[in-house]
């Protein structure tokens, strides 16, 4: 049986060719996503590059993803900042949403103003404990109806606020969906209703919106996000199968055109003695998403944070033309650099610090404290100090020349100590960008789809 894969990214469309016999993939192309006219043209286009590269061949099983356009955008509500709210954004972030703003307590006037101007495709109301507080989700469900945009919800607090909140988007005519809390409990995070409704939610309504109902009616399976792909494809490289144990702890990173998007397959428990968990505890399975640090639909809001002038002096590049090559790159997003170019390593240099960022922002935190009993330390998130592999996944990594300068963005910085990133990991690479493509696979073939991503996923240190 062959099977044909496509992610349909912000900036470029990507086909996979597989064989299930020779359990390979064949090959792969790819095309600029023409999303300002028709997903389509870019899927044909890449499909033809394919036809060019094998000639023509003929595929049993279609299986899709999504990030077109930036992939679902959304913002979470929730009681509390370090609970309620963090609870919401983790199980955003797990299904493939992008995160652009959270909100805690009763939300403002200027902040119900605001989320009419972010005009998201979801908006995920939580807050409260079961049986807890329900007067915050109830008076942020009254200010959400009242914003005249079309978005759905997904209701995912305090059940006891249940009938009231049905009754008020009933009556506005809002299109909601009731779920699960993702903390029924104090401390207790649950975040897999709220994820599947979700991924529902983005095959009934965004599939439509983003112009793919043509390629949803050529495929029996549905197309799902590529962030809630490429989490199927850590999960299944990091625990492996019934018949194949897989590699253990592992953070992936996709620098792409619009986001970093990094994932961590991971307990994430102390690697010292004398440490107290704060915050409430984070899934195995964690996923973030940087909206702001993009290669090319963000690269603009990338060079807001971080020094240029520094980086010139750093590596002995003309500020000239790294300030004339980030100008190229947001103009035309479809620019890609020659290899062994100064813009070459202009790139690598941008991706390095994008990566450094997004994988600071997603680590954990370890500060020590000194209490009558001696110094302890305290960890807010995750500990990955001791994550021993790290892998590369997106263009910036790909079509580098030096992707392990790139991926070292993602190590233990002596700058900053209370990061807990990885310390000494080996580095491997997603060169034929398949991480996505084995997610999808996974989902109807797992053997299969973890023997290629053995095959294909390279250490390179």
């Amino acid at each position: 049986m062959n099977y044909l894969t496509v992610d349909f990214g912000s900036t470029f469309t990507k086909l996979t060719f597989i064989d299930s016999i020779r359990e390979e993939v064949i090959s792969t192309s790819a095309a600029f996503t023409t999303i300002d006219t028709n997903v389509m043209d870019g899927f044909g286009k890449a499909l033809q590059n394919l036809e060019n590269k094998i000639g023509q061949f003929k595929y049993d099983r279609l299986l899709c993803c999504s990030s077109a356009a930036g992939g679902l955008k959304m913002v979470a509500l929730g009681l509390v900042p370090e609970l309620t709210a963090k609870a919401a954004k983790m199980a955003a972030s797990s299904a493939g949403a992008k995160v652009i703003k959270t909100y805690s307590f009763e939300i403002s006037k200027r902040e119900q103003d605001e989320i009419y101007q972010i005009n998201p495709d979801l908006v995920l109301l939580c807050g409260g404990t079961d049986g807890g507080n329900k007067e915050v989700i109830i008076a942020n469900a009254i200010r959400l109806s009242q914003i005249e945009r079309n978005f759905s919800i997904i209701v995912a607090g305090n059940k006891s606020a249940s009938y009231q909140i049905e009754e008020i988007f009933s009556k506005s005519g809002k299109d909601f969906v009731i779920t699960d809390n993702v903390m029924p409990y104090f401390n207790n995070l649950v975040i897999e209703p709220a994820k599947s409704s979700i991924k529902d939610l983005f095959i009934r309504k965004i599939v439509e919106a983003k112009g793919l109902s043509t390629i949803q009616n050529m495929t029996d399976f549905k197309i799902i996000p590529t962030p809630l792909a490429v989490m199927y494809g850590c999960e299944l490289l990091s625990k492996g199968t019934s018949k194949n144990p897989g590699i253990g702890d592992l953070m992936a990173i996709d620098i792409g055109g619009a986001t970093t998007d990094v994932y961590s397959m991971s307990k994430g428990n102390p690697s010292v003695s004398n440490v107290m968990i704060k915050g409430i505890p984070e899934p195995y399975s964690k996923r973030s998403v940087e909206g702001d640090l993009g290669m090319r639909y963000s690269l603009s809001s990338v060079c807001e944070q971080v020094d240029i002038e520094m980086l010139s002096i750093k590596y002995g590049i003309d500020i000239k033309i790294i300030k004339d090559w980030i100008e190229l790159c947001i103009n035309n997003p479809d620019t890609i650099s020659q290899n062994g170019s100064i813009q070459e390593r202009v790139e690598a240099i941008i991706a390095r610090e994008a990566i450094s960022i997004a994988v600071q922002r997603h680590a954990g935190v370890m500060e020590s404290i000194f209490t009558p009993m001696g110094e302890i330390y305290t960890l807010t998130g995750k500990d990955l100090t001791q994550v021993e592999s790290v892998i590369g996944i997106g263009g910036a990594i790909k079509n580098s020349s030096d992707p392990t300068f790139i991926l070292e963005g993602a190590k233990f910085d002596l700058s900053n100590i209370t990061s807990t990133k990885p310390k000494n990991p080996c580095y491997m690479i997603d060169e034929k960008y398949i991480f996505a493509s084995m997610g999808l696979l996974s989902t109807v073939d797992k053997d299969l789809a973890f023997k290629i991503l053995k095959k294909e996923i390279k250490q390179i240190n």
